[in-house]
Parts: C-alpha cells; structure tokens; sequence
C-alpha cells in the first residue's frame, strides 16, 4: 500500500463516528419528529385526531404531532433491531388493560397505526420490505438517522462549551461587631455628658 493511501486511513481514523446508539433515545425520537415534520414529506392521517393508538387506550393522544413521533420511534426501533413487522410494533407499544376489579394485562397495541408508519416510511425510501418477511432500514435511511444523531451530539458539546450565566444577587452587608474601643469611647461621652433636668409641667390651678 503506498503512503499516500496510508496517510488518508488514518485521517480517517482520526473522525469519530456517530450512531443512533450513542444519542439519548428521547432526545433522538423528538430531533428526528421535528424534521419530518420541517420537510413536510410526512402528512398526517385524517384520522389521527379521532384515533386511539390502542384498545387498552381511553382518550386519543394529545400530542397534535403524535403521529410524527410515532413515526420517528418506528424508524429508531427498526434501525436498533430489523427486520421489524407489524406484529412486533404491537408488542413494542403495547401497554397495561385495566379490567376494573380484575387484575390488568399486557395488551397489544394498534395494528392498523402500527401498519401505517411502516408504509410511512417506506414512501421516505428509509425502509424496505425483506425477503424473510418485516421491514428493515436501507442505506439512506441509515445515512439520515446517523446525520440527525451527528446534529444532537455535536450541539450538546457547544452547549457544555459556553459559560453558564451568573446572576449576582445583592445581600444586606452584614454590621461589623463593635470593638471594646469604641464601647469604651461610647461610656465615656455617656458619663461626660451632663444630665438635662427633666422639665417640670406647670400645674393648673383648679377653678
């Protein structure tokens, strides 16, 4: 191998990669949301104000942008561990059946919204169907997903980089304590200091 190509191997050594797995999931799950929902190539169901993401669920979610979240840990999911069905995504998010005075239960969650995010994707060209059956991430969809994680691990450092702001809060300057000095000067003019007669009230004389 010749030199020149040696010295670009270990430049290329010297640039830390970054993966999804060294980003705080959450943090991941909300970065990633927040740019589909910038590019606009996501559009979300009519249904997604009405629907519950689950039988086990009472209350549509609240979240006006669920979907997008829902869509974006779809995709995290898929690139922790592929290929990923449908049936998976059930278990995923899944949660707890009350059953009133019975004891709860683990139930699955929705099939039809589970279905939907795959097919979601699938039109962003970040999944692609296998031929063992699921769905796993292409080249694309991982080249995304490394570069919104580049994004988050690179502004965290500038945000410990800067100085945290101070805030000086003025304080009452505590009173020094007297010296036995000054107490001593203090006795001195009390005892110097002739004492005033008190005045006397005049008495009015009684009619």
């Amino acid at each position: 191998m010749p030199l020149a190509n040696l010295q670009v191997v270990f430049e290329f050594d010297k640039m830390p990669s970054v993966s999804v797995k060294d980003v705080n999931q959450q943090v991941f799950v909300r970065a990633f949301a927040q740019f589909l929902k910038k590019t606009g190539r996501v559009k979300q169901p009519e249904w997604s104000d009405i629907v519950k993401t689950g039988k086990f669920k009472e209350l549509a979610p609240f979240d006006p942008d669920w979907y997008l979240v829902r869509v974006a840990a779809t995709a995290r999911h898929i690139y922790m561990r592929s290929p990923v069905g449908v049936g998976a995504l059930r278990k995923v998010f899944g949660g707890r059946e009350r059953r009133g005075t019975k004891p709860s239960h683990f139930c699955k969650g929705s099939g039809s919204v589970a279905r939907k995010t795959l097919q979601t994707l699938e039109t962003l060209k970040l999944v692609e169907k296998t031929a063992s059956g699921g769905r796993s991430l292409t080249s694309q969809g991982q080249r995304d997903l490394d570069r919104i994680a580049a994004q988050i691990k690179r502004s965290k450092r500038a945000s410990k980089g800067k100085k945290p702001k101070v805030i000086k809060i003025s304080a009452a300057k505590p009173s020094k304590p007297k010296s036995d000095s000054a107490k001593a000067e203090k006795s001195d003019k009390s005892k110097k200091a002739p004492k005033q007669p008190a005045k006397q009230q005049k008495q009015k004389p009684k009619k």
